[in-house]
């Protein structure tokens, strides 16, 4: 069944990719970017694409970019929320303009774009989200704490708002993405903070020199990872997390191992900080209503 697609950042990277790959898997596609003649150049002309300007951080402008998509294909059945961009530098030298655009573009522009197009996925009964995160949202690291926190946050939305929207028949899933061949290392995508405190030069230009070299040199392939969403949007049962590349398998599995080994070590002295009050219930998670 044709399925619509509404991209995000669908100018350049990974959101030109999964256009063109939704494209050649005979949906439809509402390619969206700050700059519509750019995304016109990268895609083209095909008479199942709408291209709608759209910046995130806009409200007006995301509206629009909603409306001009259902009325011209009658609703939305993914969306993918890939605009944003990755801020550097050390915490201590940031900003509150710094945090404030960060948190506007990754988070804020990603939550009011999924406000915008959730009433027509819950009237449907059906929908699937696609939220960019990153190999940031799994760990912390240094040198990225601003994107670092926003991708955390991603995360813990999307795990919450597919909780909210699974009994609507809406699934939503987190792309966690290691290093991929786009552009994304590249000064068009990354930002670096101006404030230089000295304490920091040891490490700062080593951390720095990392990244540049890494760029171009990514093992991540974006046009499959582009199709890989492709398949997961066709799948009845979709994962909430899905990690890309190896690098991100490798990380996330650090990360767990670390987690573990930290929680068992501290297990005791955790559990003792409960009170010994008589009318104490144990506490239950709820049961998960979507796949984990």
């Amino acid at each position: 069944m044709q399925k619509c697609w509404f991209i995000t950042g669908a100018s350049r990277g990974l959101g030109v990719d999964i256009a063109r790959a939704a494209l050649a898997a005979g949906d439809c596609v509402v390619a969206t970017g700050r700059d519509p003649e750019q995304v016109h150049a990268a895609l083209g002309e095909r008479e199942c694409l709408l291209v709608a300007r759209l910046d995130v951080t806009r409200k007006d402008d995301i509206q629009a970019a909603v409306d001009a998509a259902i009325e011209r294909f009658g609703g939305i059945d993914v969306l993918v929320n890939n605009a944003g961009y990755g801020h550097l530098g050390f915490f201590e030298e940031t900003t509150d303009a710094d945090v404030h655009a960060q948190f506007d573009s990754n988070v804020f522009g990603l939550m009011q774009v999924t406000r915008a197009v959730l009433p027509t996925m819950r009237l449907a009964r059906n929908g699937h989200i696609f939220n960019l995160s990153s190999l940031a949202g799994l760990r912390g690291s240094a040198f990225s704490s601003l994107y670092c926190a926003s991708k955390f946050a991603v995360e813990g939305f999307s795990e919450a708002l597919a909780e909210e929207l699974a009994p609507f028949g809406v699934r939503v899933t987190i792309v966690e993405p290691g290093p991929f061949r786009t552009d994304f290392l590249s000064t068009r995508s990354l930002r670096v903070g101006g404030e230089r405190l000295q304490d920091y030069n040891p490490v700062r230009d080593g951390i720095r020199a990392t990244f540049e070299a890494r760029n171009g040199r990514q093992a991540g392939d974006p046009a499959k990872l582009a199709r890989a969403l492709v398949e997961l949007a066709n799948d009845p049962r979709p994962p909430l997390r899905f990690l890309a590349g190896a690098a991100a398998f490798e990380a996330g599995t650090q990360k767990l191992n670390r987690m573990r080994t930290e929680m068992d070590a501290w297990r005791a002295a955790g559990v003792a900080t409960d009170g010994a009050y008589d009318d104490a219930r144990q506490w239950q998670p709820p049961a998960p209503s979507v796949t984990a």
